[in-house]
């Protein structure tokens, strides 16, 4: 799906008649590189998959969406205190962005939805993550190319590239001897359901990476997890189960008096780990952490990330 840049009541004219969306993109491109050479561009992004790459890449972002979403979950790189939050990622306010007076809203596909109001703000680029193509890692590397060609920052993301797929590389050799045995990634939904996270998932790609088979097998949807009962993990008598923080208030203490969850082979065989929190819908840094934290867990080294 071609991004549209240029809204549809702002059609331009030449003197062949109406330019094409491909001449309005670099018409407005254009522009926006010359006026990047006298100060940074000022973006609102409303991914953190995206706004982390742009950290690492060593751009800050105007504003977000919930900040309280990113110090729950992404964790790392931590969000500087003068990063502005525009409200609920469905419903962010509109009145504020306006005040924020962004060169350009990062979006993805998922809130193609409200992309007309955003459009009246400023310029749209959606770049997706989780696509139908179920290739998140993939499309994690194509998004960091392309956020640099944004913000002219290419050799910045040629290193992030690289860095990543050096961790999986060190990572791939430390879980080796402990590669034989398939692990489960979870997060609670409460103290009897479970996101489990499989095929077209970010965790998938980096076991794939790293050399861990998952113990899920089943179907995903669209952003890679299946929401079943704690007793559909009965499925692999041998997996181990990595649960990923933070638990919903009162899960962990119900658990420990549920017949159906101590009677999962996990459980009986104490092969259990405790995740630190990892965006599970994120970019090549949480690629990077998730592959990090794992490797902390399974070899009982210290440090939560």
């Amino acid at each position: 799906m071609e991004t549209r840049i240029v809204p549809e009541n702002d059609r331009r004219t030449t003197k062949r008649g109406n330019i094409t969306r491909r001449a309005a993109l670099g018409l407005f491109l254009l522009p926006m590189a010359a006026s990047a050479e006298a100060r940074p561009l000022r973006i609102v992004c409303l991914d953190d998959g995206l706004a982390e790459t742009l950290l690492m890449l060593g751009v800050r972002p105007v504003a977000i969406a919930d900040r309280e979403v990113w110090e729950t979950w992404v964790v790392e790189p931590p969000l500087p205190p003068e990063i502005a939050d525009v409200g609920t990622l469905l419903e962010p306010n509109l009145e504020f962005l306006q005040q924020l007076k962004p060169d350009i809203i990062l979006s993805i596909p998922y809130l193609d939805g409200i992309k007309p109001q955003l459009e009246r703000v400023a310029p749209v680029k959606t770049i997706g993550l989780y696509t139908e193509a179920g290739e998140p890692y993939r499309l994690a590397v194509e998004a960091t190319r392309e956020l640099a060609r944004l913000t002219r920052r290419q050799a910045e993301s040629e290193a992030l590239i690289a860095a990543t797929e050096a961790c999986f590389t060190e990572t791939r050799q430390k879980l080796a001897p402990l590669a034989a045995r398939p692990v489960y990634i979870v997060n609670f939904l409460d103290p009897r359901n479970v996101r489990v996270y499989g095929a077209r998932s970010l965790f998938q790609a980096v076991f794939d990476r790293i050399g861990i088979r998952n113990a899920w097998t089943g179907e995903t949807n669209y952003w890679g997890f299946s929401t079943v009962g704690i007793d559909g993990l009965a499925t692999a008598s041998d997996a181990r189960l990595a649960f990923l923080e933070p638990m919903p208030e009162g899960a962990r203490g119900t658990l420990t008096e549920s017949p159906v969850w101590n009677a999962m082979p996990f459980v009986r065989n104490r092969s259990i780990m405790r995740l630190p929190a990892v965006l599970m819908f994120g970019g090549l840094p949480s690629a990077a952490r998730f592959a990090r934290v794992l490797t902390r867990a399974m070899t009982g080294e210290n440090g939560n990330g």
